[in-house]
């Protein structure tokens, strides 16, 4: 007996990377699943490997159940037709993950206004704009959860003086809007725990190899012996899909740190073990 049995589960940015991996774990896990992005069709994307085609394709090769749907998270109508295609297609939504997101590494007094706004559109509002449209469903139903994805950056340097930096520079759009959104997890989980939903928000522990990490150079390769699997990842995001709302809503947690803590993984390292994280993850 599958962890998502008879669940209905939305995946945002699951043309690749973490999302597509984290829709094939919930498909073998039972759930009935949509997958959404931009990319619909293999070689749509300018620079990177992956689709929507091609996730759905290898969910239903394994006996899954699947569904893509094009959808721009950073635009209302967009994500409101999404979940009310999902509906239509297997019901309502039982879990949502806002997995999608945009990065721009370039430093401030560089950055073009117009994507600071574009990335703040998809890591922090597409994220509001859906939970808003999957609520109303999970509150009449008494259930549900949001699983939301931040990442290692939105833990800052901290306060100066500062060495002149040796590392990856123009981190700080894409920190911010992961930051925020460990916020709006909290404050969320917060407003709809008396409903039975829970909220909640994972980070890698250790940088995970993705198309989007190679492409810009924070992975030597998919394969790179220093990063996290991307199944550990994945696992720890169904974990919070499936735990009860009393022992994980409103969590700001780390990959390996979660599943350690829940007996899902033996020993870790990395982000919430041997590193401390964010602030939010320390409430």
């Amino acid at each position: 007996m599958g962890k998502l049995d008879g669940k209905v589960a939305v995946v945002t940015g699951a043309s690749r990377g973490i999302g597509a991996e984290v829709a094939k774990v919930f498909a073998e896990e039972g759930a009935r699943v949509v997958v959404a992005a931009r990319t619909i069709h293999e070689g749509d994307h300018a620079f990177l490997s992956g689709s929507l085609a091609s996730t759905v394709e290898a969910i239903r090769a394994a006996g899954g159940e699947a569904h893509a749907v094009a959808c721009d998270v950073s635009d209302e109508d967009s994500c409101n037709a999404l979940i009310a295609e999902a509906k239509a297609t297997f019901g309502p939504v039982d879990v949502l993950v806002n997995n999608a997101a945009l990065s721009y590494f370039i430093p401030v007094v560089d950055f073009p206004t117009n994507r600071w706004m574009r990335a703040f559109a998809v890591n922090v509002h597409g994220s509001f704009m859906l939970s808003k449209a999957v609520l109303p469903d999970m509150i009449a139903r008494r259930s549900g959860a949001i699983v939301n994805l931040s990442s290692m950056g939105a833990v800052g340097p901290g306060r100066g003086p500062y060495a002149p930096s040796t590392g990856l520079r123009g981190g700080t759009m894409y920190g911010a809007t992961k930051a925020a959104l460990e916020r709006f997890t909290q404050g969320l989980a917060q407003e709809v725990y008396e409903h039975n939903i829970s909220v909640t928000c994972v980070s890698p522990s250790v940088g995970v190899p993705t198309e989007g990490t190679v492409y810009h150079g924070l992975s030597a390769s998919l394969d790179d012996p220093k990063g996290e699997p991307i199944r550990t990842m994945a696992n720890s995001i169904l974990l919070l899909a499936t735990e009860p709302v009393d022992r994980i809503s409103g969590r700001v947690a780390y990959s390996q740190q979660i599943l350690k803590e829940f007996g899902w993984l033996e020993d870790g390292q990395g982000y919430g073990i041997t590193i401390k994280g964010s602030g939010y993850s320390e409430i």
